[in-house]
């Protein structure tokens, strides 16, 4: 490295203490990733008026860090501005201003570097002084070449953290919801990301998932995100229409088209213009209509039934479908090159039953929409009620979770919804399955697990029948007398006694 001139001592030579950040470029400190380039170095600023101090500076940290120097307060501050920096070295004492002229204007900037200050042990005062007033730590000169590097290392490390708790922060707090969309799994993150890139275009979007799924949010999303969420979004839903019918839905009617025809009417797709049109089920659409609307999409424009003045509209159509379109292509039920037209950007949402880790927020969103509706207090779902949720396979998908959630605050008394007011078939199917994956596991036994099934039944039983052991007998087809030795046998007592 050689000499070291003063304001520097000679410490025994070692390791070099940053070379653990240099060689963890893109290792959970992030250091790297602080500006987005993953092979960039972080940055450190070195502000002194006196040269030999810059050089020596620059040369301790250059194999580490992307060292900027400047001879005084104005000229760090420029190449603040230019290049912000992640570190400051700073000189307190150099003509002109001084380096709390630089601190002050640091400080009020967002996200500011950590600023180490530089003085002589005369001036330790003054050094404590500019630590209040917002630096970061001090060092004294002579400086120890070992001490100052780990200093800047631990400074460097810890505003990396610092960044990469933000990061992760941002992603589970403001990531699990976009838009009318909910889920923090892999699969909905992805999701959310195609959403947002593809909303800025104008590219057709199919999207693709069983019933239930939620796939005409994913359409609104797509909308209300675009250049186009100011205009109309206008939903039809193919499979909901006859076939007769489903022509004059999409593109209008003029006056005397047919028997019931008594006025012009137009259809979804004009009064779509400029804005979305989303086709729900689009598989089912007739292969006469098929043909019309393809040439609606190639073209842009398309004639009312019974008309024969071109009609011109700028839509963006987004279709959905829970049909497997490649298959009925394949069998000549849809129309390939109608197919090609609606598949630019597929978005393929998957069931719930795989996403398992996105019903919790679910649960707690379709919640507080059904206790607001319902003019409820507050209420949460108990720990037992959501590991119930969890273990369902929810056949219904998303759909079915939002009718278990209504359906439990509206039994509910309190303000905690418990298992006992889920649906019967929810407990009973979640309960199961999370037994069976304990004893997969090995983590219970089976006798363990046929207990504990045994107790969540009566439990069940009971409170469904406001603890009345007759009635809940009757439920489980067991005697009162059988049910009476099970409960003692549970220790089971209705709320409220000892």
């Amino acid at each position: 490295m050689g000499c070291l001139p003063q304001p520097f001592k000679r410490a025994r030579k070692a390791p070099h203490p940053l070379a653990r950040v240099h060689a963890t470029q893109s290792a959970p400190l992030g250091i790297s990733g602080l500006r987005g380039n993953l092979t960039s170095m972080p940055r450190v600023l070195v502000v002194d008026d006196e040269p030999g101090v810059r050089e020596s500076l620059r040369m301790l940290l250059k194999n580490d860090c992307d060292v900027v120097t400047a001879d005084g307060v104005d000229e760090g501050l420029r190449a603040i501005v230019d290049t912000p920096p992640d570190l400051i070295l700073l000189d307190l004492v150099m003509p002109g201003r001084s380096g709390f002229d630089l601190l002050s204007e640091v400080a009020t900037r967002d996200d500011p570097p950590a600023i180490v200050v530089l003085t002589g042990t005369r001036s330790i005062a003054t050094a404590v002084e500019a630590v209040q007033r917002g630096a970061t730590d001090y060092l004294t000169k002579p400086f120890d070449v070992e001490a100052l590097q780990i200093k800047v290392r631990q400074l460097l490390d810890h505003r990396a953290l610092e960044h990469e708790v933000a990061r992760l922060r941002a992603k589970v707090g403001g990531r699990n919801r976009l838009c009318d969309l909910v889920g923090s799994s892999e699969a909905m993150q992805g999701i959310f990301d195609i959403i947002e890139r593809v909303a800025r275009s104008q590219a057709t979007v199919l999207v693709v998932g069983a019933s239930g799924t939620g796939k005409e949010l994913v359409a609104r999303a797509v909308h209300d995100l675009g250049d186009r969420s100011e205009q109309p979004f206008v939903a039809v839903n193919c499979a909901a229409i006859p076939e007769n019918l489903i022509e004059s839905e999409l593109f209008g009617h003029e006056r005397g088209a047919f028997t019931d025809a008594k006025e012009r009417r137009i259809g979804k797709f004009e009064a779509a213009d400029h804005g979305s049109l989303f086709l729900d089920e689009i598989g089912e659409l007739a292969p006469t209509v098929q043909a019309k609307f393809l040439r609606a999409l190639q073209e842009r424009c398309f004639e009312r039934v019974g008309g024969k003045e071109s009609i011109d509209v700028d839509v963006r159509v987004i279709a959905a479908t829970n049909r497997n379109l490649e298959s009925d292509v394949a069998s000549g039920r849809f129309r390939a090159d109608l197919y090609y037209r609606v598949n630019v950007v597929p978005i393929e949402i998957p069931p719930l039953a795989d996403r398992r880790e996105d019903v919790r927020a679910l649960a707690e969103h379709f919640l507080e929409r059904a206790r607001t509706a319902a003019g409820r207090g507050p209420q949460t779902i108990s720990r037992e009620a959501i590991t119930a949720l969890e273990f369902y396979p929810w056949p219904g998908n998303v759909r079915e979770l939002e009718n278990a959630i209504e359906h439990a605050v509206a039994l509910a008394d309190g303000d905690i919804v418990g298992v006992g007011d889920l649906p019967a078939s929810v407990v009973r199917a979640g309960v199961s399955e999370e037994l069976r994956d304990a004893v997969r596991s090995g983590r219970v036994g089976f006798e363990h697990a046929t207990r504990d099934f045994e107790r969540t039944l009566i439990v069940e039983a009971l409170e469904n029948s406001g603890w009345n052991q007759t009635r809940a007998a009757e439920r489980l087809q067991m005697t009162r007398r059988a049910l009476k030795l099970k409960m003692d046998r549970f220790e089971l007592t209705p709320p409220g006694t000892s």
